[in-house]
């Protein structure tokens, strides 16, 4: 599909997602045991709304860890069930009050920012559910005056009442913050294609980001998620799959990881885990990442057929 030319190509910073099963000092080895060079983790579980506080003893091993390893540029991602945009005044307050728990908790670990989703209007309409986004994001702004940890608002697929599939929505919740400046923005390979915005050609792959820049800014985004799509363009429909191995290919991301506008900000796969051929699935998603990035020109790559998740 489309051109196969590259842009120029440097050294993009590759990461994936890992557990933090055993600790968070855990995530790291395994981030460093898989060749990555950035990591993401949970800092509690992604399913429930309690957490243990973080000790300094666990701060402490995980940033020590992440100096002998040499992984950078950790990023934290929020529990699933926080939702800004809920109608359900009970279920919003609870969300802004677990989102600025998330900040506090990344800041403890020296984390700098806190990836989420903007939320679900869920009864509500996508322009209400929206202004309950602004107004959150300004609650915890305000409650969290001093804190070097920022969130960040990720793309999303618009997969049922999701917010922030459309470039428009997230430009709107940006220009409604009072301090837009401690807002960035996570671009989600996966979910940027099943909302209908095409990386495929050259032509496409300009035009997508050049929408972005227009209305959001790439200056804004601070991490990228990189994660090939199970679904088809627009299909709205949230499933990541293995890097070449979905409906995406192999283009966009030669694209993207080529791209010197890109080059120095932390790219995090979010693909199925688990082992094919004895061989961990990160380490083959990076691969075929650094692959795609010195076979610059070429279009293979290397096949597999396991299938996506939804995360």
């Amino acid at each position: 599909r489309g051109s196969s030319s590259c842009y120029g190509v440097g050294m993009p910073i590759l990461g994936a997602h890992q557990s933090i099963d055993g600790g968070y000092f855990r995530a790291v080895r395994r981030a460093s045991d898989a060749g990555c060079q950035c990591v993401q983790l949970f800092t509690k579980n992604n399913n429930q709304w309690r957490a243990a506080p973080i000790t300094d003893s666990q701060a402490s091993q995980f940033r020590k860890t992440m100096e002998e390893t040499g992984v950078a540029y950790p990023l934290a991602h929020d529990s699933y069930l926080i939702n800004l945009a809920s109608p359900d005044a009970e279920l919003w307050e609870k969300s802004i009050a677990a989102f600025i728990d998330e900040l506090h908790r990344a800041e403890i670990l020296g984390i700098p920012y806190v990836v989420t989703h903007p939320g679900c209007c869920t009864a509500s309409t996508p322009r209400e559910g929206i202004r309950r986004v602004v107004r959150a994001l300004n609650r915890i702004l305000k409650r969290t005056q001093g804190l070097a940890a920022q969130c960040l608002l990720e793309t999303t697929a618009g997969q049922g009442s999701s917010l922030g599939w459309q470039f428009e929505q997230l430009a709107t919740m940006l220009d409604g913050a009072r301090e837009p400046e401690r807002i960035g923005i996570c671009f989600d390979t996966c979910h940027v294609f099943a909302a209908g915005y095409a990386m495929g050609s050259r032509e496409e792959y300009e035009d997508t980001l050049g929408r972005f820049d227009a209305l959001v800014g790439l200056s804004r985004v601070k991490a990228f998620h990189l994660n090939d799509s199970v679904k088809g363009l627009g299909s709205r429909v949230d499933r990541h799959a293995h890097i070449g191995q979905g409906r995406m290919g192999g283009e966009p991301f030669r694209f993207l990881l080529s791209d010197p506008r890109l080059q120095s900000i932390p790219m995090y796969l979010e693909t199925p885990k688990g082992k094919e051929g004895g061989e961990d699935l990160d380490v083959i998603n990076l691969r075929t990442l650094r692959m795609l990035t010195a076979g610059c020109g070429k279009r293979k790559v290397p096949g597999r057929t396991r299938g996506g998740f939804t995360p």
